[in-house]
């Protein structure tokens, strides 16, 4: 990618235009990280970039922004701008295109802002961007508060950059960010999702959702977070402290140096892990009571998976994925009890592909408690790799719902479907091998 890209800027400049490296890719450089992407910014206008190369999609076309299909790899390629107006707090109303500089002062963060020639080697930085990466400082170009009126998502990318790069706020970015966060609401949900999405996977997640609650922003946007904040655990079994500090411990062991030296080898930080293990105490604050001297929060996991679901819900998660999260908030608390299933139970549950998940949710939730035991954890991890091994080839299903329906005489309903179950169960402890054992299996079931 990286050599293709150096290709597209040649053709620029034989063409007679200036062409960079910029953005992202050039202060991920400039800090050790290997860059996802090379966008390029340059002299020539839209129409000129596509009578050069081959293949473009004019996707910001009337914001000079074209994409370059090249060797299988898209590349952003945008003309130097500047902008006016902002009226809708996210685009600008109008372009004018100009020379470098006017593209640098232009845009968020100084960091943001620096331009990289790889032909000579050489940064070309207006706005002080480097110094403030030696600093680890971010901080607004210009006028913060000009900045953000300009695109009120950067209240939220401030916090994201300040945690994912390990950094510090210049005084008057968090002020500005602190003053303006009620402008949070009038961003769309997919695009505060999405930002969200970045900051969970990110570096220092937990102490970035710590942020966003500090500057009030976790109020307009995960208001039942908040409710966790100040919200009692059992000091006998809890020394962390509240529900929020535990949560947030749990997110953060998910990165830390208390990953797992022998993991599952199925096991990703994914997008639905991390929310889930944020998430998974979600519905404490819901069902806290007192009895007697004991703090109870009775059937919590139940509650939060019925809370997560709104959550992503408003926030415009894709379904698969908000199926995938509220399964693991639901069934957190069941991995004890697996210890006391009967074989085929346990199987049924190793079987499934969100188990390795839903054991990391419980490996993350025993780190987010002081003192940290993670004894059971590392049963259950052994009996689950033990099983696993045993079970080489699943069993195929003996009788299909219509043969079921002809043996027991019965309508189709939700009922043959708790019947295949029963019979799948039966064959994964070995009590039931063949269709002649699953048809007088069944037979049972209606005695």
């Amino acid at each position: 990618m990286k050599a293709t890209s150096i290709e597209i800027i040649e053709i620029l400049r034989k063409a007679g235009y200036e062409a960079y490296w910029a953005g992202g890719c050039v202060r991920d450089m400039l800090l050790g990280i290997k860059p996802k992407d090379f966008d390029i910014v340059t002299s020539a206008k839209p129409e000129e970039i596509e009578n050069l190369l081959e293949h473009t999609i004019p996707v910001g076309k009337q914001f000079g922004v074209i994409i370059a299909v090249q060797n299988g790899h898209n590349f952003e390629i945008a003309t130097f701008r500047s902008d006016s107006g902002y009226s809708d707090g996210r685009r600008p109303d109008a372009v004018t295109f100009t020379n470098a500089k006017e593209d640098a002062l232009r845009r968020d963060f100084t960091i943001n802002a620096l331009f990289y020639d790889p032909m000579k080697d050489e940064i070309i930085d207006y706005v002080n961007g480097q110094k403030d990466l030696e600093e680890k400082i971010v901080r607004f170009i210009g006028n913060p508060e000009e900045r953000i009126q300009e695109d009120h998502l950067r209240i939220l990318r401030a916090v994201r950059f300040k945690n994912s790069y390990k950094l510090q706020y210049h005084p008057e970015t968090y002020q500005a960010i602190k003053k303006h966060v009620h402008l949070i609401k009038t961003i769309s949900k997919e695009r505060i999702a999405d930002e969200l999405n970045k900051m969970i996977m990110g570096e220092n997640n937990g102490q970035a959702f710590e942020e966003l609650f500090e500057i009030g922003a976790l109020e307009i946007i995960l208001p039942e977070l908040c409710k966790l904040k100040g919200l009692a655990q059992p000091l006998e079994y809890h020394h962390e402290g509240d529900v929020w500090d535990h949560s947030k411990s749990a997110l953060e062991s998910l990165t830390n140096e208390d990953a797992d030296p022998d993991p599952l080898p199925e096991i990703p930080a994914s997008l639905e892990l991390r929310w889930g293990v944020l998430l998974h105490d979600i519905g404490k604050y819901a069902t806290f009571s007192m009895d007697g001297d004991r703090i109870r929060y009775d059937k919590h996991s139940e509650a939060g998976a019925d809370i997560a679901k709104k959550i992503l819900r408003r926030l415009k998660f894709p379904n698969k994925s908000i199926e995938k999260i509220c399964w693991l908030i639901e069934h957190h608390m069941m991995v004890v009890p697996l210890f006391e299933m009967p074989k085929d139970r346990q199987r049924h549950w190793f079987l499934n592909p969100w188990f390795p998940d839903l054991l990391e949710v419980y490996r993350a939730d025993a780190l987010g408690i002081k003192p940290v035991d993670l004894s059971m954890y590392e049963d259950l991890k052994r009996m689950y790799r033990h099983e696993i091994a045993e079970l080489k080839s699943l069993p195929k299903l003996l009788l299909s719902g219509e043969e079921i329906m002809q043996i027991l005489k019965i309508k189709p309903g939700k009922e043959i479907g708790e019947i295949q179950e029963k019979i799948y169960f039966k064959q994964l402890a070995g009590e039931v091998k063949t269709k002649e054992d699953a048809e007088e299996f069944i037979k049972t079931l209606k005695n």
